[in-house]
């Protein structure tokens, strides 16, 4: 598969913003007049440059979403990136929620946030975007990606021998596979970053306990995204359909199957395509917020 380049005006800047003293950093592509906000939140052992793909800005959500209308934020994940020496501060999940939006507020100030504030979360990520999806009304949809409720097989005894310190020899393979779907950049390991020690207890908790419950809270649109050749979790029909059934609060539950892709979708070089698919779904969620404001304030 080949991709052609196009690089779009607005170029991702990094940005540090300081959280209760802690430095919190993430990428940044901002608009004027922007007609959403999204909010991109990584997975584990990478940073906020997963969302702009290095040497490929065609495959940049940032980007795409910048030359689309919308500001777009990667954050680093509390414990990543400029806040990596406080990671011991943000065992509490409530922490972590409410570091991200006070970072995510302070980068924005009073820059435009049109219809509020779409959701982007892949792999270990979708822990804190689902948590964020529950604590705001100005939230008005959510994509979550390369997660589910059971392990592969092949999975379950690779992450079972995984540490902060320690990756198991297959984890590269199970996340990058087939290497085919990737651009050569991106599987130099240049997208790597330190672990953090928190996420031992969220990577236990998550399928058994935390996804079901944080998912039956959601109140916003979702759409879920699965690969083709998607290798961590189990992604046969019953699997995909007993994860779109968590969200019986939501008004609208999409599955998304990409083709061509693997586990991490964002940078894949189908990325494109996904990325047009969140997009098109964030249409989704303004549209339909609009309608139930119009709704209110007749109503009223």
């Amino acid at each position: 598969m080949t991709v052609p380049e196009e690089v779009p005006a607005t170029v991702p800047r990094p940005r540090v913003v300081l959280v209760d003293g802690v430095p919190m950093s993430g990428l940044v592509s901002q608009v004027q007049d922007a007609r959403a906000v999204i909010v991109a939140v990584h997975g584990g052992a990478t940073s906020s440059a997963y969302f702009d793909c290095p040497g490929h800005p065609r495959l940049s959500l940032l980007r795409s979403a910048a030359a689309r209308g919308f500001t777009a934020i990667a954050l680093d994940r509390p414990g990543y990136g400029a806040s990596a020496v406080y990671a011991g501060e943000f065992a509490d999940p409530a922490r972590r929620v409410a570091a991200a939006f006070a970072a995510v507020d302070r980068i924005l100030a009073d820059g435009d946030r049109g219809a509020g504030l779409f959701l982007v979360g892949h792999s270990a990520g979708c822990e804190l975007a689902l948590r964020m999806a529950t604590s705001r009304p100005d939230v008005v949809g959510i994509e979550l990606a390369g997660t589910g409720l059971r392990y592969s097989d092949t999975a379950k005894s690779i992450i079972s021998e995984a540490t902060v310190t320690s990756r198991p020899a297959g984890l590269r393979d199970l996340l990058w596979q087939p290497t085919e779907l990737y651009p050569a950049e991106v599987l130099t390991g240049a997208l790597s970053a330190p672990g953090v020690a928190y996420e031992a207890a969220v990577t236990a908790n998550w399928a058994r306990r935390d996804f079901p419950e944080i998912a039956a809270r959601v109140e916003v649109p979702v759409q879920f995204s699965v690969a083709d050749h998607e290798s961590v979790w189990e992604s046969t029909p019953e699997a995909l359909g007993a994860v779109t059934a968590l969200f019986t609060d939501a008004p609208r539950v999409l599955l998304n199957e990409m083709a061509d892709s693997g586990h991490n979708l964002s940078v894949g070089l189908s990325a494109d395509t996904y990325h047009r698919n969140v997009m098109s779904f964030i249409e989704e969620c303004i549209a339909g917020a609009r309608g139930r404001d119009q709704e209110q304030a007749e109503a009223g």
